[in-house]
């Protein structure tokens, strides 16, 4: 898929302010510092699409980009990030919450988890709670380039079969490096694949 438009579209602090109309959207979601506003530049090739901060927790909206003028990438609130009050992080959560679950238009979640890290909790929760109500998502592995290949093939390999003690069947699976724009293709052709499925 070539990416030749893309545009902020608005920030929404709940989902009745999110674009109205049928274009299909999909979302990226992480805990906080997971590299999702890199990803997002490097997959839409618009290096300052999405603001990238070194301060975890940044993203407290739900951000929508127009792409191609036919589909929405969505920016999504990290969560998981501790060092906010415990009122905002429910804020947080419930907004993610309401989107992920009540939004119509949404056709695919990529849940995005650091490649270098071991399976952590509240990610394995939140990819359950989408497994329970059956919402479709992928899960994107970021910071490829951090570590050696083997080192990351070894980490995912260890992810899978936390997963499969839950999951009979493996949801999809990109293995990403912003700064090589490793895994762009795969993502991008899954999204066009999605698309042809829409009409």
């Amino acid at each position: 898929m070539q990416i030749n438009s893309a545009t902020f579209r608005c920030s929404s602090q709940k989902i009745g302010q999110c674009p109205e109309g049928g274009l299909p959207e999909f979302a990226f979601i992480g805990r906080s510092n997971v590299g999702k506003s890199s990803l997002i530049n490097m997959l839409t090739g618009r290096p300052g699409l999405a603001k990238v901060s070194g301060t975890p927790g940044k993203t407290r909206l739900i951000n929508h980009f127009l792409i191609n003028e036919s589909w929405f990438l969505v920016d999504l609130p990290g969560y998981g990030y501790a060092r906010v009050s415990k009122s905002v992080r429910e804020e947080f959560s419930k907004l993610i919450e309401n989107y992920v679950l009540l939004r119509e238009q949404l056709y695919f979640l990529f849940v995005l988890v650091d490649s270098r890290l071991e399976a952590q909790r509240v990610d394995l929760d939140f990819i359950n709670m989408l497994g329970e109500h059956g919402v479709p998502f992928g899960i994107v592995f970021t910071k490829a380039d951090k570590q050696g290949v083997n080192q990351t093939a070894s980490n995912i390999a260890r992810y899978k079969r936390k997963l499969h003690e839950t999951w009979e069947t493996l949801p999809p699976i990109f293995v990403t490096s912003s700064e090589k724009r490793q895994g762009r293709e795969e993502i991008l052709s899954f999204i066009e694949q999605c698309l042809n499925e829409c009409e």
